[in-house]
């Protein structure tokens, strides 16, 4: 099964980084770096489909979700 997911990351003012998952409601998780974000996010996702799965409930990925940043420049 391949499933896609965006997640967004959010540095800390200590500089850490805090992860979640906008396709999984609830899915957050840490880390130090964004490498060590991305390897928790990861294992967030899995446990978090796992818990689905046990549910029997369906499984939502991000496959059709588009994805664009805005910049504006405000006077």
């Amino acid at each position: 099964m391949q499933l896609t997911y965006k997640i967004l990351m959010h540095k800390e003012p200590e500089g850490s980084y805090t992860v979640s998952v906008p396709a999984l409601p609830g899915c957050m998780t840490y880390g130090e770096t964004v490498e060590h974000a991305i390897q928790m996010a990861k294992e967030a996702i899995e446990l978090y489909i796992e818990e689905l799965q046990e549910r029997g409930e369906e499984i939502p990925d991000d496959s059709e979700t588009l994805e664009y940043s805005l910049n504006l420049q405000m006077a």
